[in-house]
């Protein structure tokens, strides 16, 4: 007796009664049944997952181990496309499995691999299943797009709103909580570590129902353009139809963007003063004036009468704005007799005194700031709209072009879809042939100004300062010691 395995792999849909997982049982029991030299070992089943890779088909893998511990003699299966639709899986598996002496009968194909001719036959069916795989692939990704351009959502829903056959709704309990994050960002500028702290004090829970929130989290939100209205769609990307594997879309395919898509949670005017604070706040980005992310003073100012760090405090204003001061934590947490230095320091008097240190710095400033205007000009020129960078997004489109044309003569599209498709990328092409004509030349003088302001101590840089601040002493009489990394003497200041 033979002990046979059957394969199948089935469709999710319900109303795909030819492909159901009843149907092929059925089928296969009778066909057993029909050879009394058979013996059913027994049946493995992935349901509703794609065929053109084996890594998530936990029942196909379960079967090749059992083979490979010599449970069966024969595995059958409905046909090519159902074993395998990636012709490299389907000739390395079948080549492993005769190898064990275990045979796959492809009962529609009529091809058993156990037969002299039957690799050639697997190769020349197992390559017109991977090829109709990649264009249900293309058709699929084509009817996306279209779906998208018409304001189809895809994705599940958010904090905030709802998100149901294709349609974003506002969830009134979850939008409270985003325009409190949206508020203390970016009208009580706070940071996203106390954003986070303070919701979780207040007992506000996360779209999960937990209380775990986080910086990342904040900052996620605080980027996310379906709050204030607009959709960008096609953020990620499967280029590869064989892996399903997903990555960042970078500019290989054009996002779907559709501005005033649904209700607003967040007016435009706070969502475009949030986006300016993020930038700001950036620490990774270069700005010769903006802030960094992390406070350039935490942990470099001390007290020169108890030796306790400063700690950094926020005061409002009679207009409504907030200053930062930096106070004695000693006399913070013991009170002020504890200390006695009774001095405060501003975060800009500080960025002040740091100019002032740096400027009283002996050394060729001018081959510094040469130096500094060379790798910021290259740095902006190398930025997202560079020529080079438009120029690549242009032979990208050339080739979308190109494949379109392609498709249409495959007959994967209509004449009507390839005249939209390709007016769409003529016009995205102009698009970019303009920007590239109207990049200006990089003002050098006008740069080399801005460096030259930092390097004299005459404009702050925080991404400097932190660099260069050794420790900052604050001192009862109002005398400030600043000392510099990799220098000996220290610099004098008053507070007066």
């Amino acid at each position: 007796m033979i002990k046979v395995a059957v394969y199948c792999r089935v469709s999710t849909d319900k109303d795909d009664q030819a492909n159901s997982f009843e149907a092929q049982q059925r089928y296969f029991k009778k066909y057993i049944d029909r050879m009394p030299e058979w013996d059913h070992y027994r049946t493995y089943a992935d349901e509703g997952i794609s065929g053109t890779s084996t890594i998530k088909r936990a029942q196909f893998n379960r079967m090749i181990a059992d083979a490979r511990e010599g449970r069966f003699g024969l595995i059958i299966t409905k046909e090519v496309s159902r074993f395998s639709r990636n012709i490299l899986d389907t000739i390395s598996y079948t080549r492993e499995l005769r190898a064990l002496g275990v045979g796959v009968l492809f009962v529609n194909d009529g091809i058993n691999t156990l037969e002299p001719d039957s690799e050639l036959r697997l190769s020349i069916m197992g390559s017109i299943a991977q090829e109709e795989s990649r264009k249900t692939s293309t058709r699929v990704k084509w009817g996306q797009t279209r779906q998208m351009e018409r304001g189809v959502v895809f994705g599940r829903s958010l904090l905030g709103y709802d998100v149901k056959g294709g349609i974003i709704s506002v969830n009134p309990e979850g939008a409270e909580i985003v325009r409190l994050i949206f508020r203390k960002y970016g009208i009580e500028n706070k940071s996203t570590s106390e954003i986070s702290r303070e919701l979780r004090e207040a007992g506000y829970k996360t779209l999960s129902g937990g209380d775990k929130w986080s910086c990342a989290h904040i900052i996620k939100i605080l980027n996310n353009e379906k709050y204030v209205g607009d959709l960008i769609q096609k953020k990620t990307i499967t280029p590869d139809y064989l892996s399903h594997t997903k990555k960042y879309n970078h500019g290989e395919e054009p996002m779907i963007t559709l501005r005033d898509h649904h209700e607003p949670i967040i007016d435009r005017e706070l969502w475009d003063e949030v986006q300016k604070e993020l930038k700001r706040r950036n620490r990774h980005t270069l700005s010769l004036s903006g802030r960094s992310n992390s406070y350039v003073f935490s942990g470099k100012i001390d007290c020169g009468e108890c030796g306790a760090s400063f700690v950094s405090r926020r005061k409002k204003r009679s207009d409504g704005s907030f200053v930062r001061r930096w106070c004695c934590g000693g006399a913070a947490m013991r009170g002020a007799e504890a200390c006695g230095v009774g001095r405060a320091i501003r975060d800009d008097a500080a960025a002040e005194i740091m100019g002032k240190a740096i400027a009283s710095i002996r050394f060729d400033r001018e081959l510094i700031i040469d130096n500094l205007t060379k790798l910021v000009s290259e740095a902006i020129q190398s930025g997202e709209e560079s020529a080079e960078k438009l120029a690549l997004g242009v032979d990208r489109l050339m080739k979308k072009k190109a494949s379109v044309l392609d498709s249409f003569i495959s007959e994967i599209i209509t004449e009507d879809e390839m005249r939209l498709m390709t007016e769409r990328y003529d016009g995205e092409l102009s698009a970019l042939r303009e920007k590239i004509a109207n990049i200006p030349a990089c003002e050098r003088d006008n740069l080399r100004n801005k460096v030259a302001a930092v390097v004299y101590g005459e404009a702050g840089c925080d991404t400097m300062y932190k660099m260069l601040l050794e420790k900052m002493t604050v001192y009862k009489d109002g005398r400030v010691a600043v000392r510099l990394k990799h220098l000996t003497e220290a610099f004098i200041f008053s507070l007066f």
